[in-house]
């Protein structure tokens, strides 16, 4: 990492500033890169990652690399892929049962310092509905389902896909597009972004 982006990540894992409202206390789970081309920003730590410490380290992430078609190595690669959840910290449970959303005062106060200090950034993966209404704002369609639908119209710079849970399948088998359209070239971009030759770009926009 950059100087600059070394700070900042100290800066980031010194946070306290929703302290009082994590059942579990903070414990930031991130990895921000200066070198990165592709970005993933996702919602929030589970239990699982937040004991690791690693992110997407649960069978949500073997779901996610599956998509991307990649493997842990290359994932796990902050030289290629940066990892920036719309929270930070696991945010507890709901009284209904899933995870409490991703605390709302994380993204605000800490991505666009991150952002700026990741500058090769070309294509971000906004994984989950959190993560695309605050980079999508209105664009974003009414439903995830829609925006999903979409998603070529985000493109270059964002791809939007549903969150990579065990609940996802059924809403995959609803949509085949998804796995017939979205995946292959979702794949095609990620292979693309994440070759090691230092200067080889996309050959589509």
């Amino acid at each position: 990492m950059s100087e600059a982006l070394d700070s900042l990540w100290n800066d980031v894992h010194g946070c306290t500033l929703c302290a009082a409202d994590l059942p579990l206390g903070p414990r930031p789970v991130l990895r921000p890169s200066a070198t990165a081309r592709l970005l993933i920003v996702g919602q929030a730590p589970g239990t699982k990652v937040h004991e690791s410490g690693v992110p997407w380290n649960d069978p949500s992430g073997d779901r996610l690399r599956d998509w991307m078609g990649i493997g842990r190595e290359t994932f796990y690669d902050r030289r290629r892929i940066a990892i920036m959840p719309m929270g930070f910290c696991y945010p507890g449970r709901l009284a209904r049962g899933g995870d409490a959303p991703p605390r709302p005062e994380c993204a605000p106060h800490w991505h666009a310092a991150l952002l700026a200090l990741m500058p090769a950034v070309e294509l971000t993966l906004l994984v989950g509905g959190y993560a695309q209404a605050h980079y999508l704002g209105p664009r974003r369609g009414r439903t995830l389902t829609e925006t999903v639908a979409r998603w070529r119209d985000f493109l270059p710079g964002y791809l939007p896909t549903p969150h990579p849970s065990w609940r996802t399948r059924g809403w995959v088998a609803r949509n085949p597009w998804f796995e017939a359209e979205l995946l292959p070239d979702l794949r095609a971009r990620v292979a693309a972004l994440v070759a090691p030759e230092a200067g080889k770009r996309p050959d589509f926009e």
